[in-house]
């Protein structure tokens, strides 16, 4: 089991979270400036990127596998595509921040905002595979924000502070397919864009859909 020593933005306090690890293998916060990017480009950039959610005394982390670009109301299968509403008003904010809904009557579901303010770009997380020795089954969007402790109230946080962050993670090997979105067949001729990116090294990545890997 690998651990990673958390290099954060903090205080003295930040030294409790610490682990003790190779200097080789320094997993830095992400800043606002990675969120800026256009969904399709912060989807590929997440791949091995490290999520981290703290709640009570628990600490979740997981390595992100797989994700989905959500590209703004021009997008069919984006929120944003039905306009400016309460449920997505946190879409056309500023980046870095959750965007967190229910679904199905049953899950939440973990985005995050991307891009430019106001265009309204988020990445749906939809697959990580657990670390430093948490067995759980991350391998669905479903799956994931209910092993994370991710709830509606979680909708707006931001993603540079200290409950809810994302960590870079200097020499993963991903290697980084390419293929359509799952379930968005109201979507017309947004079904085939290929907006899904995962590690098609990863057991933990959802079995549908998969393509040959492209870098």
């Amino acid at each position: 089991m690998t651990a990673y020593l958390l290099l954060l933005d903090a205080g003295p306090e930040s030294c409790a979270a610490m682990s003790a690890v190779p200097a080789r293998t320094q997993a830095h916060k992400l800043r606002r400036g990675f969120y800026q990017e256009p969904a399709d480009a912060l989807a590929r950039a997440l791949i091995g990127k490290i999520l981290v959610h703290r709640t009570g005394q628990k600490e979740y982390r997981g390595r992100i596998v797989e994700t989905e670009a959500y590209m703004g109301p021009n997008d069919l299968a984006s929120h944003s595509s039905k306009g400016r509403t309460k449920r997505t008003e946190v879409m056309f904010g500023p980046a870095g921040h959750a965007y967190v809904y229910f679904i199905y009557g049953m899950y939440e579901m973990f985005n995050i905002v991307a891009g430019t303010t106001g265009k309204a770009h988020a990445v749906l997380v939809r697959a990580a595979e657990p670390m430093d020795g948490w067995e759980a089954d991350l391998s669905g969007p479903g799956k994931l924000a209910r092993a994370f402790e991710l709830k509606r109230s979680d909708n707006g946080l931001d993603l540079t502070g200290s409950k809810l962050f994302l960590l870079d993670n200097p020499g993963d090997q991903a290697k980084i397919a390419v293929s359509p979105r799952i379930g968005i067949d109201y979507a017309k001729h947004w079904v085939s864009a290929p907006l899904r990116f995962f590690d098609a090294n990863s057991p933990a990545v959802s079995k549908t859909r998969s393509a040959p890997p492209k870098r």
